[in-house]
Order: structure tokens, then C-alpha cells, then sequence
């Protein structure tokens, strides 16, 4: 049996993780109006791609786009809740990190009025967990502005190191955005 990890991995169609105070569950079309309600603020605008302002029209596009990339095995992307309920914020899973096909880069947005719940690091130690249990990947990344004090906590947090990979410099609505790589191992 080969230890070489495969090139693409094949993803659920659907996913339900569930830990202490969290679960992450598939997006519905009933979500649409509380996709506007967490994702059309300030801070949401000022870390993340996500369109600004976020609107109805934003968020059908968001679930599209969404469908779409899990469909191609791509990424997932779930619902933050505390009980299955009403989405508190997003957690999204790429598969591949910087080319490497035994990685996956992880990324998420929780809305303004759950922040300070621990919702974030709760959804990060589930993503990774899934995707080195049930994924396979060896590593998984995320990608942090050096200002961004809320996600570096969330990062050491959950067992992340910062990198001493060069930056990168991505265009965000016109301005430049620096990333610094945190990378967490799967342990042996």
C-alpha cells in the first residue's frame, strides 16, 4: 500500500462535524438571510474576500460558488452553529496549499455578534481534524495579515506556528493585503 498521498481528494457530499458548544453543518437556502446579517460588517469586509457590502444577491452567489467548489472537490465550506441551529459564521476547508496536494489551507468568518464565544478556534481543531482524519491531508495552513491580533490568537490557539515562508501580497478591494503562513502537522 502507498504511502504517497493521492493528487485529488474525493469529498463528501455532506458533512456534519459536531464538538463541545459547536457544530458545523451544510449551508440551506433558508441561511440566506443570516448570511447577510454576519457577513455584511466591518471587520468581515476589512479580513476577508467576501463581497462588501453583502447583500441577498451576495449571499446566493456565496452559496453558488460554494455548492460549486465542493461539487468539483475543491473545498467545503459549513455553517458555524452552536447547535445546528442559526449560522453564527463560516469555516471553509481548500484543498491544496500552495500546490501541495497533501495540504489543505483553511479559512473562516465568524459573525460580529458571536465573536468572543470561542466559535472560531472550536471550528478550526474540527476542520483540521476532518481533514487529516477523513481527508488525509499531512498539513494544514491558514493564512493571517501580521495585524490581524483576533486570528493570530485563534491560530496559536488551535496549535498553529507561524512559518518563516515569504509572505504573500494579495489584492483586497484595490489595496494590498500581506499573509503570513501558520501551518499545523499532523502528528505521527
Amino acid at each position: 500500500m502507498s504511502t504517497e498521498p493521492p493528487s485529488t481528494y474525493r469529498l463528501a457530499s455532506a458533512v456534519e462535524l459536531t464538538g463541545p458548544g459547536i457544530r458545523l453543518r451544510e449551508w440551506t437556502d433558508a441561511d440566506l438571510p443570516a448570511l447577510v446579517d454576519l457577513f455584511d460588517e466591518v471587520e468581515t469586509a476589512r479580513w476577508t474576500p467576501l463581497a462588501s457590502p453583502f447583500d441577498a444577491e451576495a449571499a446566493r452567489e456565496f452559496l453558488a460558488k460554494s455548492r460549486l467548489a465542493r461539487a468539483e472537490h475543491r473545498s467545503i465550506q459549513l455553517a458555524v452553529t452552536v447547535d445546528g441551529g442559526a449560522p453564527c459564521g463560516v469555516v471553509m476547508m481548500f484543498l491544496g496549499l500552495d500546490d501541495r496536494h497533501d495540504q489543505a489551507e483553511l479559512a473562516y468568518a465568524i459573525g460580529a455578534a458571536h465573536r468572543g464565544r470561542g466559535l472560531a478556534a472550536k471550528s478550526v481543531r474540527l476542520m483540521t481534524d476532518y481533514a487529516y482524519q477523513v481527508v488525509g491531508v499531512h498539513a494544514v495552513g491558514l493564512r493571517i495579515p501580521p495585524n490581524n491580533a483576533a486570528s493570530i490568537g485563534v491560530a496559536r490557539t488551535t496549535g498553529f506556528v507561524r512559518t518563516d515562508a515569504p509572505t504573500i501580497v494579495r489584492d483586497h478591494r484595490g489595496s494590498p493585503l500581506t499573509l503570513e503562513m501558520w501551518l499545523h502537522r499532523r502528528l505521527p
